[in-house]
């Protein structure tokens, strides 16, 4: 099955999964940020399938505003839902393809520090794949 995005439907799949690695590196403010952002960001870029080409998709239409985690979750945890959401009304395997490239980029934010990622990494990841899973 295909899937058919509308140009607002793109931005909120783009909204929430760079969002979610934006999230990730606000959390670690005191560990890597830019490594996490970076390292999540090109996990994002591997992604395949239709919402890979979304990801890779040059534009404009990501709008993170907020100074603080709190200002930025209350953007990107609904803006997972919202796009889980729309992608399960058209094709689940497409829904499970966009779940799972996010936890694998979640996954690349938190390996630039050693070991297991701290605890409010953990909790941060929590509460993403709680949001994918509201849906």
């Amino acid at each position: 099955m295909s899937i058919t995005l509308t140009d607002q439907d793109k931005a909120t799949v783009r909204t929430a999964a760079y969002g979610a690695v934006s999230l990730m590196s606000a959390a670690d403010a005191t560990g890597s940020p830019h490594k996490a952002a970076t390292q999540g960001s090109i996990a994002l870029g591997a992604a395949t399938g239709p919402i890979g080409h979304v990801l890779a998709a040059k534009s404009k239409d990501i709008e993170l505003k907020g100074r603080t985690v709190a200002e930025l979750a209350d953007q990107v945890l609904p803006a997972l839902t919202a796009a889980m959401n729309l992608l399960k009304a058209q094709d689940s395997a497409e829904a499970d393809n966009f779940r799972s490239t996010v936890l694998v980029a979640l996954d690349a934010a938190t390996r630039p520090g050693k070991g297991a990622p701290s605890p409010v990494l953990a909790e941060m990841t929590r509460k993403i794949t709680a949001a994918l899973d509201a849906a």
